[in-house]
């Protein structure tokens, strides 16, 4: 992987080293190293692979500054060049081993991941497992030894019989609203689930869900979508960060974007702070401005 744009000092200063790549997947490969073009440091391309630590630094949760921490949400998608963010329903096609391991990688610096129920369904999530090679980090972090799942849902029509409810190494959560159905809410409960109220009617308010889980301790949230559910985040104005990678890839189809609904009235203005690359395919980070 190469660093066309800078990621953090802490790995830039790595640029001419590093170790191999701690877990199988696709590999990370040259860094740009001291000295080069384009108003950055460097200009030789280091071919080699990242490790997984190098990777939990670049993509660093913001330091918070002192009194009570603050909610941080990001976003992880995936599109092709022309726009889609999936292919025949499902975003693995579109995706690489580099793109899965940087997946990894964030999901071991989440405290939770919050997730629509469609794509509970069309994805067939599974609950996140705990990665040897970040307990230290995230004992360190004051965190579990595997981030939450969280759940959007305002009907509750999901399969409780799934491992993402009856095996989790944390319990699940289920963001729903007040008046969602009662024998639902009972039903998930029942399975193991945590049910948390985020919003007066049926669905969620997004600021809620943000709100809730900061509640609960959750400060790192991550969202791995799908797209009704970021365009959700998006128009409220609670996403704060965007990882997303460019797939070099054309579709067509009607596949869905990376965020769907309505527009809002305003564009939302991003900044680059990131930007990898490796076979065509671009890891991009971007945060509100």
């Amino acid at each position: 992987m190469r660093r066309l744009f800078p990621v953090t000092d802490e790995t830039a200063a790595r640029a001419s080293g590093g170790s191999a790549g701690e877990d199988g997947g696709g590999a990370a490969r040259g860094a740009l190293a001291p000295g080069g073009s384009g108003g950055f440091p460097g200009g030789d391309l280091v071919d080699r692979e990242w490790s997984l630590a190098e990777l939990g630094l670049a993509y660093a949760y913001p330091e918070r500054g002192p009194g009570e921490p603050q909610p941080w949400l990001r976003a992880n998608m995936v599109s092709t060049l022309d726009g889609a963010a999936q292919h025949d329903g499902r975003s693995q096609p579109i995706s690489t081993a580099t793109d899965m391991r940087i997946f990894g990688t964030l999901r071991a610096l989440a405290d939770v991941v919050i997730v629509g129920a469609e794509t509970v369904r069309q994805e067939g999530y599974r609950p996140a497992r705990a990665r040897a090679e970040f307990a230290g980090a995230r004992e360190a972090a004051g965190q579990g030894p595997a981030p939450a799942i969280a759940v959007i849902s305002a009907s509750l029509d999901l399969d409780f019989g799934l491992p993402l409810f009856t095996s989790p190494s944390v319990p699940t959560l289920i963001l729903t609203g007040a008046a969602a159905a009662p024998d639902r809410m009972a039903a998930a409960e029942k399975a193991g689930a945590r049910v948390v109220i985020a919003g007066d009617g049926v669905g969620v308010d997004p600021v809620r869900v943000v709100q809730a889980l900061a509640e609960l301790g959750h400060t790192r949230l991550l969202t791995e979508g799908g797209p009704r559910l970021l365009g959700q985040l998006v128009a409220s104005g609670v996403l704060d960060e965007l990882c997303l990678t460019i797939s070099p890839m054309l579709t067509a189809g009607d596949a869905q974007r990376i965020a769907g609904g309505p527009s809002v009235a305003v564009p939302k203005r991003f900044e680059l702070v990131s930007l990898l690359e490796e076979a065509g395919f671009l890891f991009s980070r971007y945060r509100r401005t």
